[in-house]
């Protein structure tokens, strides 16, 4: 009985089942379609790996679980992202194996861009309802009809879709790909170089395809050129050399490894060297499609970069793009997006073999002719244009010495045929003879040891946005005054030699004038008085400096200040000698416009004259600078550090706008209370004030500073450095004080748009607050668990005990004292040093704590840390150097993670006034418990 019900259930099921409809259509037809279907749901899939791959099994894994192949409901987009050869296609054709069978319609079009190009949209519709639906000879005349098909016949279908090569479609909604038609538990992927049209496509997420780690890099490349796992005897260095060639890219060790499968040892030396001197055509031509498919600012970027500044601070590749009129904001973003460049902890970094692509554009078809390029990246180009008789090619040139071997010095009039240059950056290149001319369509200009004691005089470089000149040779710039109009940063520091700086009156748009440690200048020239742009003056150490001009006092435009060692400047009076004589600057434009051809609009500029009514009201305030400093009400950093400062007058409470102060190495007792006025300070620093006994209450802050470029391209300072103040009187209550104002910048970072990533404590003290883990010595592990499954982490707090003693064993040594923090992250250590000046001022003997706080973001950044699952089994290490005379010891260290509500329990009035301990929670460990071993 059992057996007829079970075939009585088999029949019913096979009557149930639905068949092909072979009524008034041809046999072999519909046969043929039979066997189609059956053959795709029969076919094969990839139930393994393949063998000849390598290094998937992670990012397959990976793949599976932002699709979230398990049964979900939710219709899922997800993006495949990365740089050409990097194995995007391979990963998307393991993953469809793997996959594919849990969907009822699928397809996998392995090039969009080619069938979008020879038959437009229509005909990337048409191959993805045919592969869906099995289905041929579609009738689709405009879109129109193919969305109505696809969501009939979708919307109920549980559909797997993969597109990959989709890196030109200008318009997403075209293809119709959209969620809403898709039955439920559908999955598409779309695989592309940019990672804008998969935003653009309104991707779920996007995957970043890595390159491979050294492991997997060298077991491809052992496969394709020796049919084996293991490197074959003789060919170890040559292995590792071409592996170091390639950079880790799949498609350049695949390619390679096949070209020298079978060849002798002395082959692949030849071929190693011809490699460094023709890249692989297989592998550029992949590399130049997401090149040709940038506009043409964004290539000029590109080679810009390919040649010049792969591995330079980002901050910097953007000012020198900017003034060479490239637009890099926007120009940048896209080649990161096409995966061209990429962000390495604020610096660019490009692929060597798409930095061998950029030069190899450059070159064109005369590799051997220097003089026919665009751009000069070694020396020995520089040296070989002395045989050239046309160098009007030439438009931007970057040498640094200090990257290549000794050379000999090359005929500075090597330059002076240059007329088309645009960009020059010079770093300690040797020259002989004298320079006669430089180009005039100079953008950026930076010349480290500049040999020659003037510019040309025949320079007149209209189109100069920045000017730096640093460690150089030069006693003045020029003779007289000359009109750029569109210089805006002047940089000479480190110039022993100069005696004078120029006539501002000239350089109507200036922003920047940093002369630090010119020490034989002795004055500035009142013109500064009249850059109503001016936002940045630096002058640390000019320590002959004798005085500055009145008339800086009515600069609203300046921000930053930095007269930091020119103690002699607050011990004169401010210099009264404005400019009154108008005629002077129409002379000197006239003068301008009369040595060159000048457009006209520049012209109607230049004639314009200026207004100078907006400092008379300071014409006759002759008094000294310290008292006058209110009148800076629009500064935003300022520094008057080691300027032997016996008091801080009242006046510096007026500076509303303060974010950042300075006045270490002075020798005033106390602060004046009005500092608790500057409600916008997150950075104050007072370090090495010896006299200090007395610590004023904070001020409260009230908002967070907006960020800005910094400076000197260097991270923010936010924090509080109160650093060999030996004579403090109450050490608890500033221990107290200090706390609770870095929980109140804790709260307001939490509560900002613009947060705080990173905030540095020093004070006097010899135990680590006990809401710390810590440990006596050097290193400490980090325990994880605590925020594995707590996603209202903000951040982590790092906190060492560390003293200064004296040492004569070294007094031969010739490097700088510091301490550090840092974690071993494959394959760096990467390391925070403490802010503070360790020399021969430390009080030896004297204990202090530093306090680092990184945001959660920081944290994972700046130590190259993948996510929360990696913290598990970091060790956290603390460094210290000695310099002469001095060893550094760190006693003990100490991490903790912060969390949201440790903050929202805050009472920052009642810690403030009262300094009381504040306890929160059953444990006692909180981070409100805020003095040590209480």
């Amino acid at each position: 009985m059992e057996e007829a019900q079970r075939w009585r259930e088999a029949l019913t099921e096979v009557a149930n089942l639905s068949g092909w409809d072979v009524r008034n259509k041809s046999q072999h037809i519909v046969i043929e379609k039979i066997v189609q279907e059956i053959l795709s749901i029969l076919s094969p899939n990839f139930s393994s790996i393949p063998n000849d791959l390598v290094g998937v099994e992670s990012p397959l894994e990976e793949l599976q679980q932002l699709l979230l192949c398990d049964p979900v409901d939710d219709v899922r987009i997800v993006g495949i992202c990365g740089m050409g050869g990097i194995g995007k296609t391979t990963l998307a054709t393991v993953l469809y194996g793997i996959i594919s069978h849990q969907y009822n319609a699928r397809c996998f079009i392995d090039d969009v861009n080619k069938i979008y190009r020879d038959c437009g949209t229509i005909g990337v519709v048409k191959q993805l309802l045919h592969q869906t639906l099995n289905e041929e000879n579609l009738q689709i005349h405009n879109l129109y009809n193919a969305a109505n098909l696809m969501r009939r016949r979708f919307r109920c279908v549980k559909t797997l879709i993969v597109l990959d090569h989709v890196d030109e479609v200008k318009e997403r909604e075209k293809l119709v790909v959209n969620r809403e038609w898709l039955g439920e538990g559908s999955r598409v992927i779309i695989i592309s170089r940019d990672k804008h049209i998969l935003k653009e496509f309104g991707v779920t997420t996007v995957y970043d395809v890595q390159l491979l780690n050294d492991a997997n890099s060298l077991k491809l490349f052992c496969k394709k050129a020796f049919n084996s796992d293991e490197i074959v005897g003789g060919y170890k260095v040559l292995t590792h050399a071409v592996l170091q060639y390639a950079k880790s890219l799949p498609l350049a060790i695949k390619v390679l490894g096949s070209f020298l499968f079978g060849r002798r040892v002395s082959e692949w030396r030849s071929a190693l060297v011809r490699l460094k001197e023709n890249p692989n055509k297989d592998i550029l031509d992949v590399l130049q499609i997401s090149y040709d498919g940038l506009d043409d600012l964004e290539k000029q970027i590109f080679l810009d970069i390919a040649c010049f500044f792969s591995g330079y601070e980002e901050l910097y590749v953007k000012k020198v793009l900017d003034c060479r009129g490239f637009h890099p904001e926007i120009g940048i973003r896209v080649l990161l997006d096409k995966s061209l460049v990429n962000n390495f902890h604020g610096f660019i970094k490009m692929h060597d073999l798409l930095k061998a692509l950029g030069r190899k554009i450059v070159q064109g078809n005369s590799p051997k002719e220097p003089a026919k390029w665009s751009r000069l990246w070694l020396y020995e180009h520089l040296f070989s244009m002395s045989k050239a008789k046309e160098t009007a090619n030439t438009e931007a040139i970057v040498l640094d010495m200090l990257r290549e071997i000794e050379v000999l010095a090359t005929d500075a009039e090597e330059l002076s045929k240059m007329s088309n240059l645009r960009l020059l950056i010079l770093h300690d290149v040797k020259f002989m003879g004298n320079l006669s001319f430089l180009s005039n369509k100079l953008q950026f200009l930076e010349w480290s040891h500049y040999p020659f004691s003037y510019l040309p005089s025949s320079f007149q470089p209209n189109s100069l946005v920045e000017l730096i000149l640093p460690h150089d040779n030069i006693k003045q710039l020029w003779k007289g005054t000359k009109y750029l109009p569109n210089l805006r940063a002047l940089d000479l520091r480190d110039c022993k030699n100069l005696i004078k700086i120029p006539d501002f009156t000239g350089l109507p748009n200036l922003e920047w004038i940093i002369l630090d440690r010119c020490t034989k200048l002795v004055c500035i020239h009142p013109s500064v008085g009249l850059l109503r742009k001016l936002a940045l003056l630096s002058l640390q150490n000019c320590i002959n400096l004798v005085s500055l001009p009145s008339n800086i006092l009515g600069l609203n435009s300046l921000e930053y200040l930095n007269i930091s060692g020119c103690s002699r400047v607050f011990s004169n009076h401010l210099l009264d000698k404005p400019i009154h004589d108008h005629s002077k600057i129409l002379d000197i434009r006239e003068n301008s416009m009369q040595s060159q051809s000048t457009s006209s609009s520049i012209i109607k500029k230049l004639i314009v004259p200026f207004n100078f009514s907006y400092y008379r009201g300071f014409r006759n305030s002759r008094g000294c600078l310290l008292h006058s400093l209110h009148n800076f009400f629009c500064m935003h950093d300022l520094n008057i550090s080691f300027c032997n400062l016996a008091q801080i007058p009242d006046a510096i409470g007026s500076m509303h706008s303060l974010e950042t102060l300075n006045l270490g190495g002075n020798h005033f007792v106390t602060l004046p209370s009005s500092i608790n006025k500057l409600s916008k300070l997150v950075h104050l620093n007072l370090e090495h004030c010896k006299q200090l006994r007395f610590f004023p209450e904070m001020p409260s802050p009230t908002a967070l500073p907006v960020t800005r470029e910094t400076y000197s391209f260097g991270r923010y300072e936010r924090g509080l450095l109160i650093f060999n103040c030996p004579k403090i009187v109450d050490i608890e209550g500033c221990q107290r004080m200090t706390f609770a104002w870095f929980l109140q910048i804790l709260r307001l970072s939490k509560e900002s748009r613009t947060p705080i990533n990173l905030i540095d404590i020093v004070l006097p003290g010899n135990q680590i607050p006990r809401w710390f883990n810590q440990s006596l010595g050097t290193s400490i592990s980090l325990d994880p668990s605590p925020i594995m499954h707590d996603n209202n982490w903000m951040g982590i707090a790092f906190s060492l005990v560390f003293v200064a003693y004296e040492n004569q064993s070294n007094l031969d040594l010739d490097l700088g004292s510091y301490v550090g923090i840092g974690f071993h992250t494959n394959p760096f250590f990467s390391s925070i040093e403490m802010p503070v000046l360790l020399t021969d001022l430390v009080t030896v003997g004297m204990h202090h704590l530093w306090l680092l706080f990184l945001t959660r973001e920081e944290f994972f950044s700046y130590f190259q840390i993948e996510g929360t699952l990696y913290v598990n089994g970091m060790e956290m290490h603390t460094t210290a150097g000695d310099s002469q005379g001095l060893h550094i010891e760190v006693i003990s260290c100490g991490y903790q993670w912060v969390f949201e509500k440790d903050l929202d329990n805050l009472n920052p009035t009642k810690i403030r006034k009262e300094h009381i301990n504040t306890h929160f929670g059953d444990e006692g460990n909180s981070i409100l418990s805020l003095v040590d071993g209480h």
